[in-house]
């Protein structure tokens, strides 16, 4: 008997001794990948709730397009409401998270021209009769983009193909066009799994150019890997991805970017960490384009005027209002640009050449499009999505969706301003419409923005401008959803020496939680950590229930 009272005091003494579940206020889980468009979305959130609530979760943030509720009919508010009673039911804090400027989709419904646009400016239009067409100050193409001129495996023309007739080589049995295509293979032959193409051109500054290339795949992995890019120094002027199956025929990748104050920049067409697989490509072009996705806000405004400046014309007397009838944020840039239509009566003439300066909005990797946070009509949807929302859900805690501001200063509304106090005046109104309904409500935010270790700093991707001390412009009594891969312990550190209580929102789609455990062993040792978030960017809620063991214990 003694000897099993010794046994039980060891095994209490080892129990004692080893890492305990931490109490947290906040057990939350972000639920993501649904839009409340469809019915079937309602029983698999639920299914996500049900696991959540069995293991300890007192929250379910939901992302789902709640920002943009005066565009909804009245089968999402079902929906919606069958999820909020399914919260209810489990005992689940049902929070709302809304008010993206980065991936403007919410504000952009109510309104595409609140975008953050980029400047074309002066660009040479020649009237021809009732209409006036862009003309290029300076032709631009790509040279030997037919890859038609070769010697072995080498293309003329270019500054470099990554490993001619190892990674590269001219082929001339599949092609789209001509005699020859270029294709690439055998990634594993560079270090980094590079297959590149790139030439270096001439283009005028401020102004707007439309590249495609014709590209073919085999079994190319990982998928996503294709890309084109703009390099103007080490600015990447055009972050774009594009969804190329693995196996494709012939298909053609076109986008648009702005040459911003560049006079020569480099044009890259290929893939960054391949594994395996091959791809070709042929015909690559470039040129420059009129006013594609023309922006019409006060912020943005257009100017005609003739060509030594010395006239200004007048919209609705000179020339018609240049719209695009076709304009579309995300798709559908291989198409021809509006011409400037003279109106009868006009003081522009026949063969007149005329400069003109107008803004468009650039599509970010897949499908980001930033919307401008100095037109003040974006405040005034704020205000009335915040009543919306308080009416459907009375919420006592919100996520504001305050991450990756890829865009900025570049407009009429906003070039010239500080963009960390811009920031943080943005995130200030969103927080006072929110309270405006509920003025205890607890307003979390994305860490990122306010993070000097983050993305709070200067040559921010297409910004014009510095994000670093942005967390000074904002309310203290934000909690700061800390995010990032890997466990960020300066990013901790930061926000509790600043003063903020923080939300570690960490996973991540991982084959398993060990990183969730490096970000736990930081939690131990900083101070205002209200909890924890399992967040989940590709709706894997496998680890749902291991998260709540590791993190609070059951």
């Amino acid at each position: 008997m003694r000897s099993v009272g010794i046994v039980i005091v060891m095994a209490v003494l080892v129990a004692l001794c080893l890492p305990q579940p931490m109490k947290f206020r906040d057990r939350f889980v972000w639920v993501f990948g649904w839009g409340l468009g469809r019915d079937e979305d309602v029983p698999q959130i639920v299914s996500v709730l049900e696991t959540a609530a069995k293991h300890g979760y007192n929250g379910a943030v939901l992302s789902a397009g709640l920002d943009s509720l005066c565009r909804r009919d009245e089968a999402y508010f079902r929906r919606l409401e069958e999820v909020k009673r399914a919260c209810e039911r489990l005992g689940l804090e049902l929070i709302p998270s809304v008010f993206s400027i980065g991936r403007g989709g919410g504000i952009l419904s109510h309104d595409r021209n609140l975008a953050e646009g980029l400047p074309v400016r002066d660009a040479l239009f020649v009237v021809k009769g009732n209409e006036a067409h862009l003309v290029p100050d300076l032709p631009v193409q790509i040279v030997n983009g037919g890859f038609e001129e070769f010697e072995g495996n080498r293309l003329k023309g270019f500054a470099f193909h990554d490993q001619p007739g190892v990674v590269s080589f001219v082929d001339t049995q599949v092609k789209r066009t001509g005699n020859a295509s270029v294709r690439f293979e055998n990634f594993t032959a560079n270090p980094y799994g590079h297959g590149r193409i790139v030439q270096e051109i001439a283009v005028k500054p401020y102004r707007c150019y439309r590249m495609s290339v014709w590209v073919k795949t085999e079994d190319l992995q990982p998928q996503g890997c294709f890309r084109l890019l703009v390099l103007a120094g080490n600015r990447n002027l055009a972050p774009r991805t594009f969804n190329v199956p693995p196996t494709s025929d012939w298909r053609k990748v076109t986008m648009i970017f702005n040459s911003l104050k560049y006079e020569r920049v480099r044009v890259y067409a290929g893939v960054w960490g391949a594994r395996s697989g091959k791809f070709w490509l042929d015909d690559w072009t470039i040129e420059e384009i009129g006013p594609l996705n023309v922006l019409r806000r006060p912020g943005t405004p257009v100017v005609v005027k003739s060509e030594d400046g010395s006239v200004i014309y007048e919209e609705g007397k000179d020339y018609a209002p240049l719209v695009d009838p076709n304009f579309h944020l995300w798709t559908n840039f291989d198409r021809p640009a509006p011409t400037i239509r003279i109106l009868p009566g006009s003081r522009i003439k026949d063969g007149q050449r005329l400069r003109v300066s107008w803004y468009h909005p650039m599509l970010i990797y897949e499908s980001q499009v930033t919307v401008c946070m100095g037109e003040p009509a974006v405040y005034e949807i704020f205000e009335h999505e915040a009543k919306l929302l308080w009416e459907r859900l009375r919420y006592r805690k919100v996520l504001l969706n305050m991450d990756e501001v890829r865009m900025g200063g570049t407009c009429k509304a906003c070039e010239g301003k500080n963009m960390a106090q811009l920031l943080g005046e943005c995130i200030t109104k969103q927080v006072r419409a929110l309270r405006r309904h509920n003025p205890k409500a607890e307003i979390y935010v994305w860490s990122d923005m306010l993070d000097p270790n983050h993305n709070a700093r200067p040559d921010y991707y297409l910004v014009e401008g510095d994000f670093t001390s942005s967390w000074n412009f904002v309310p203290k009594d934000l909690i700061i959803a800390v995010w990032g891969g890997a466990p960020r312990e300066k990013s901790l550190r930061f926000f509790a020496e600043q003063g903020f209580r923080t939300l570690i929102a960490c996973y991540y789609d991982a084959p398993n939680l060990d990183e969730v455990k490096g970000w736990l062993e930081l939690a131990r040792k900083t101070p205002n950590v209200t909890g924890f978030m399992y967040t989940t960017w590709e709706r894997k809620y496998g680890l749902l229930g291991d998260f709540g063991r590791l993190v609070w214990g059951k």
